[in-house]
């Protein structure tokens, strides 16, 4: 065995930010091995929905090269699930019975769409949309088919539904909140997003659940909640994930929903780190790639230099997506309550849209929809802290005014 060996459970994008940071900063190890269930090497999950839209392809959206890793030393084995963890011998088995020892475990596994327990999740043409294996099949299955129900209104469903939109199918999402990504937006911003979308030909239809998919063989139709069917070709399912953590479960480490770990990634097994979809942290998980790119960062710091004092901080961390091409940015509160007040900055003309919630004075909470410039400006005041009183006329117009008003 190497003296010093880093395996590597998984090369999703939060596992390939880890090698870039453990790579950018030197490492202690003799040996690096990742392990990778999908035969890709490590892309861009988020651009998943370019290359369903025909906007993209895979080259365009791989994260690195091979030589990248060829220089660094990197040992890569894809389509490699990891089927068992001895930690008593400190090795790791793969499907098809090979093994590799490790002195360092790190378990990158991510997550897997939920189920949504109904009847007919088994009947064909009910998928997913999580990885390049379900781009490819919806590709080819759009190619067959005009109509498609996607379930869930969160980014994953409502970038799917765009997909295969502009694939040319009629596509109806359905999602159970009164609000479409009710958790990143308030409900003016969720609703100029349902406008947009239906706009560009998208049927939308929320505050309602589906009780059972139809069909005999093939799914036919979609029931819901009040006993409305919607006739379709495919059902795409996207309402929530749940963490890869059987792998660590079986193993004996301690889980809940995920695996647990401290704010140094460290879990119940001092020789084995978790990070991204996978972990948990505080009876929190992750859904997002941006705090797994910041568990990336305080991982590599913690490997370097074990008595590092650097730590996971989970709190008002910030949303930046686009939906459909749409920008939408929040941080913090996205709604009222009995502490707050709203200022609120509507451009209807170029459909752009500012909400930012304050407490004594405080900014607490940041809701952008069509223009996300001063985001990250807004993040920042929310860190900081800082009373906004004397910049309260110009906040909605961004740091430019605040300056220039102080």
């Amino acid at each position: 065995m190497d003296s010093n060996t880093l395996v590597i459970c998984g090369h999703g994008m939060v596992a390939q930010r880890l090698l870039e940071q453990l790579h950018d900063g030197g490492h202690p190890f003799s040996r690096i091995v990742v392990l990778g269930a999908e035969p890709d090497a490590a892309y861009n999950r988020v651009l998943l929905s370019s290359v369903l839209a025909g906007d993209a392809t895979l080259e365009q959206i791989r994260l690195k090269e091979d030589d990248w890793f060829d220089a660094a030393g990197i040992e890569r084995y894809y389509g490699a699930p990891v089927t068992g963890i001895d930690r008593d011998n400190k090795r790791v088995e793969i499907a098809g019975g090979e093994s590799f020892d490790y002195d360092t475990l790190v378990l990158a596994t991510g997550a897997r769409p939920a189920p949504l327990g109904i009847e007919g999740e088994d009947l064909d043409g009910v998928l997913s949309f999580r990885d390049l294996r379900d781009t490819r099949r919806l590709i080819e299955l759009s190619k067959r088919h005009g109509r498609a129900v996607v379930i869930g209104g969160g980014f994953l469903g409502l970038e799917a539904a765009e997909g295969l939109r502009c694939r040319g199918m009629a596509v109806t999402v359905l999602h159970r909140n009164p609000h479409l990504l009710n958790r990143q937006l308030d409900t003016t911003g969720s609703q100029l997003l349902a406008d947009s979308l239906k706009e560009r030909g998208l049927s939308i239809r929320t505050g309602h659940s589906p009780t059972a998919l139809l069909g005999k063989r093939c799914v036919r139709a979609v029931q819901l909640d009040d006993d409305t069917l919607i006739s379709t070709d495919l059902v795409i399912t996207a309402a929530g994930i749940t963490p890869n953590a059987e792998l660590a479960r079986t193993a004996g480490l301690d889980c809940g929903r995920g695996v647990q770990v401290d704010r140094r990634m460290r879990s119940s097994d001092p020789d084995i780190y978790a990070l991204g979809e996978c972990c948990e942290i505080d009876g929190q998980t992750f859904g997002l790639v941006d705090p797994g790119y910041q568990q990336a960062q305080v991982l590599a710091g913690v490997l370097r230099e074990p008595a590092s004092d650097q730590i996971f901080q989970s709190a008002s961390q910030p949303t930046r997506l686009k939906i459909s091409g749409i920008p939408i940015f929040s941080c913090g509160q996205t709604g009222e309550d009995g502490q707050t007040e709203s200022i609120v900055w509507h451009d209807y003309e170029h459909n752009r849209y500012c909400r930012l919630l304050l407490s004594d004075g405080r900014l607490v909470g940041t809701v952008l929809f069509g223009d996300t410039t001063d985001g990250p400006w807004y993040a920042e005041q929310i860190e900081l802290g800082h009373d906004m009183t004397p910049w309260r006329a110009n906040l909605a117009f961004g740091p430019e005014y605040c300056q220039q008003a102080a």
